[in-house]
């Protein structure tokens, strides 16, 4: 069992199953009358559940030698990871005073409940958007994502570069699939600085700013019940 198959394993034992949302109320009132709290915790979740299933199936075709489906669905995963990134700098500027904390409590709805086919009454953040604020925070995640699209895509590096290869002397087209030999090393790295920076925003990044936030809601409760849209 290597290092990224371990860890996996670790993240499967560590998933929550449930959680009792009372137990917000108990552990501070006035923090969690107001629902954003609630939303970041329930983001934060569900970004570890879609993230160990996208790259739990990502190592598996990559080990099966199904390069192109492995790589497609780490894209997936660095757009979740993306999510949590973006739902922890939000937090931060909240706690930095350059978020009004009834506006963070808006895109916390629309990062949870979003949709684009109108299954929910609310549109879902770009994702391109979200991408371009965490690659502020972790130079190079852009790029990878970018480069990750040219194999998801029908463009030359998704049809030709992926199926193709043209011998110039011979004059003669040969058709293979080449996604195992083009990215078989590269794949596993990628995979590991995903979940890398999902361990730390996850176990150190969402903590700490969480609790910061409970105190931070609490100080202005008076404000924000002044302020809170009718």
């Amino acid at each position: 069992m290597d290092t990224i198959e371990q860890a996996l394993a670790g993240w499967r034992r560590s998933l929550l199953a449930r959680f009792e949302v009372g137990g917000l109320y108990s552990r501070n009132p006035t923090a969690h009358k107001w629902k954003a709290p609630f939303r970041s915790l329930m983001l934060r979740e569900v970004v570890f559940w879609r993230l160990h299933d996208l790259l739990t199936q990502s190592y598996t075709l990559h080990q099966q030698g199904h390069g192109l489906g492995a790589r497609i669905l780490l894209r997936s995963g660095v757009e979740t990871l993306s999510i949590l990134i973006y739902l922890n700098k939000l937090t931060e500027d909240v706690l930095n005073g350059i978020l009004p904390f009834h506006e963070f409590s808006k895109k916390t709805s629309s990062l949870l409940l979003g949709s684009r086919n109108g299954m929910t009454s609310l549109s879902s953040i770009n994702i391109v958007t979200v991408l371009e604020k965490c690659d502020k925070l972790y130079p190079g995640l852009m790029a990878m994502y970018a480069d990750l699209c040219e194999s998801a895509h029908p463009n030359y590096e998704g049809m030709c570069m992926g199926y193709s290869h043209i011998d110039y002397e011979e004059h003669v087209i040969e058709f293979s699939n080449h996604w195992t030999e083009m990215y078989d090393s590269r794949h596993l790295e990628s995979m590991r600085l995903c979940m890398m920076t999902f361990d730390e925003e996850y176990n150190q990044t969402w903590p700490k700013l969480f609790e910061r936030l409970e105190a931070w809601i609490e100080k202005n409760d008076v404000e924000l019940e002044a302020t809170k849209p009718s």
